[in-house]
């Protein structure tokens, strides 16, 4: 008879990319006969999966390193703040180890030292698509990691290096695992997902028995293929982006692009070293259109970047308006640490900061609202995330989950979690659904 097997408590945060990095070395923790628990008395050690790109994830990382430390007193770092010089050491001398992100590796190197493995064939069974975090319908696919771009407020080459594109035959294998576990939604994620294969100069790799580039428009026509919900996201919009909307028109993966814009003032976007221009997108977005009308876009900004002034604070508002796109998050710029914009004069103040980001946010929920009016009446398919007695919570091909809106569904009878399901749009409001089961 075995022993009991080891217990290890695992605390995940930042990014969807982290996540994904999360569920491969949990995946590889109970492949080697580990048990993950929930609670710090139950655990061996604490595995501590960090996020270290702005300063609030920085504190909220280290407060977690704290207090696995105080509840348990074994624990391992692992993520990108473990890339950030010493921090980790100084803040909490006590930790075991540290290591940087995507150091699955050095990870289960450290757990070996302190609890040895134990396998047993009978007790470490995984399933087909590994460990997964998020409810079993849904799933992210990270296909790269790094990115080669040089944003001046961005920190990630130098914490994760750069573009490295994952083999696309590797990609496409766990794509068909994951459906084959029961997998809905696929979400790609990347730092720069439409710049997959640029650094293999879009080798061909082979996935099925035949030949595929490792390139974005060809990854999106292979998973189109696989009969699930496709959805992209952190998409530079460089012209090839052009040849996945077609498909997207089709129906052969979502109407939805996640595209980092971040500003509109050409002034601002030279500062930021970012690669687009607010003219350019709004042609760009126009064309998208055309080809598929019901397109949802949502992105990013940062207001009160150093140098902003008013006027282009305006172009801002003034693109927003005329893009009128579907969803849409923003930040007031912050300081972060090894990043150029530092160095950058005329820093705004966080007064006008707040100021900006509320008018902003104000503006953006107005066109919100106008535009998911619209859809009362209409017929959409969903996605049921959660069912309970006050009915059920679910997504349209327009929400990603946790980021997006949420359409619910009141008289739910018949509903799991993970059905899809057609529904007529009874009410709205500036983030949300509410819809009506149809048959």
């Amino acid at each position: 008879m075995s022993s009991a097997p080891h217990k290890i408590g695992f605390i995940s945060l930042g990014c969807p990319k982290a996540l994904v990095d999360s569920e491969q070395i949990i995946t590889r923790l109970r492949a080697e006969g580990y048990e993950i628990v929930p609670d710090y008395p139950d655990a061996n050690l604490v595995v501590v999966n960090t996020c270290g790109f702005i300063d609030d994830a920085v504190e909220e990382s280290l407060d977690a390193i704290g207090e696995a430390l105080a509840e348990n007193g074994k624990v391992i770092v692992t993520g990108c703040l473990g890339a950030k010089g010493n921090i980790v050491q100084q803040t909490h001398p006590k930790v075991l180890a540290v290591t940087g992100p995507h150091a699955l590796e050095e990870v289960m190197q450290e757990v070996h030292k302190y609890l040895p493995p134990e396998h047993d064939p009978y007790t470490s069974l995984i399933p087909p698509g590994g460990i997964k975090l998020t409810p079993r319908h849904y799933a992210y696919l990270k296909i790269s990691e790094g990115c080669n771009h040089r944003c001046t407020f961005c920190i990630i080459p130098s914490l994760q290096g750069d573009l490295v594109s994952r083999n696309v035959g590797d990609v496409l294998q766990e794509a068909e695992n994951l459906v084959q576990a029961g997998v809905k939604e696929l979400l790609v994620v990347s730092q720069d997902t439409s710049a997959y294969g640029v650094d293999v100069k879009y080798r061909t790799g082979f996935w099925q028995g035949r030949p595929i580039k490792t390139r974005f428009t060809e990854l999106a026509a292979a998973l189109s293929g696989l009969g699930v919900w496709v959805r992209m996201h952190y998409v530079y919009p460089y012209p090839h982006v052009d040849e996945v909307i077609p498909l997207m028109a089709e129906g052969k993966i979502l109407p939805y692009l996640d595209i980092p814009l971040q500003h509109a003032s050409p002034t601002i976007l030279k500062a930021m070293k970012r690669p687009a221009n607010a003219e350019n997108a709004l042609r760009r977005i126009e064309g998208w259109r055309e080809v598929c009308p019901d397109i949802t876009l949502r992105s990013t900004f940062i207001v009160g970047f150093p140098g902003e002034t008013e006027s282009d604070f305006n172009m801002l508002l003034d693109f927003i308006r005329e893009a009128r796109l579907d969803r849409v998050r923003a930040f007031a710029y912050s300081q972060v640490e090894g990043a150029k914009a530092n160095e950058l004069s005329s820093h705004v103040p966080e007064e006008i900061q707040q100021q900006r980001l509320e008018q902003f946010m104000q503006t953006q929920a107005e066109i919100s609202k106008e535009k998911l009016a619209e859809k009362v009446g209409r017929f959409i398919k969903v996605l049921v995330d959660q069912v309970d007695d006050q009915g059920a919570i679910a997504r349209s091909a327009a929400d990603a989950p946790e980021i997006d809106g949420l359409v619910y569904i009141e008289d739910a009878e018949g509903l799991n979690v993970g059905d899809f399901a057609e529904v007529r749009v009874t009410r709205s409001d500036e983030y949300d659904l509410w819809g009506q089961l149809i048959g």
